[in-house]
């Protein structure tokens, strides 16, 4: 069972039907020990790190998702949720993230003729031998929705990176630990692909 973590995040119910459509059993929980007892867990997540760091503490779920992310069980943080599990972000300045991770999230800069928010599709340039993209072809387009990116203080973890005006870390691999800036569940075959990878680990 994939348990997806409810803390009010905007993109579960998509999150959960992608991976019904791959026959996977989910559910959607705050409850700890659902989060405990599942196979492997998804922090999913749109918005801002400011509200979104606000509203894991205030259903207690800070220590919850701390926890699952270090049990050893195959973890996946989703856009926000793959900036929630660093350190800190610009865009909620003085707010602590998650810290499971090293690294920073910063604001994409202004380039002419790209716009911010990095709104569609976009290339990703997969490093050899990355788990998640497993069997998927070179260069393969994913869809992105965000204002902010990370830079990762650890390279060794970071599985992809995706060019838009900057260099962007847009998935990283950390043992159990697993995330991507774009979203599978909205990135067509390509992004089933990668929730199938995630489910078979």
């Amino acid at each position: 069972m994939i348990a997806i973590i409810d803390y009010d995040a905007g993109n579960l119910r998509s999150v959960e039907k992608a991976l019904q459509s791959l026959g996977q059993e989910t559910i959607i929980t705050r409850e700890r020990n659902i989060i405990d007892q599942a196979d492997k867990v998804i922090l999913p997540g749109v918005g801002a790190f400011k509200e979104a760091m606000e509203k894991l503490e205030n259903y207690q779920l800070t220590d919850v998702v701390k926890e699952a992310a270090f049990s050893g069980k195959p973890f996946l943080g989703i856009c926000l949720g793959l900036q929630l599990l660093f350190e800190e972000s610009e865009e909620g300045e003085g707010v602590r993230g998650l810290g499971v991770l090293k690294g920073r999230i910063v604001r994409i800069p202004k380039a002419e003729g790209l716009k911010v928010p990095h709104i569609g599709w976009n290339s990703l340039n997969v490093k050899e031998g990355a788990r998640l993209f497993k069997g998927i072809g070179e260069n393969p387009y994913v869809y992105f929705v965000h204002s902010y990116y990370l830079k990762a203080e650890n390279r060794d973890d970071v599985a992809a990176v995706t060019d838009y005006g900057v260099t962007m870390d847009t998935s990283v691999e950390h043992g159990n630990i697993f995330a991507c800036q774009f979203h599978p569940e909205k990135s067509g075959d390509t992004g089933l692909h990668i929730l199938k990878n995630f489910a078979a680990l």
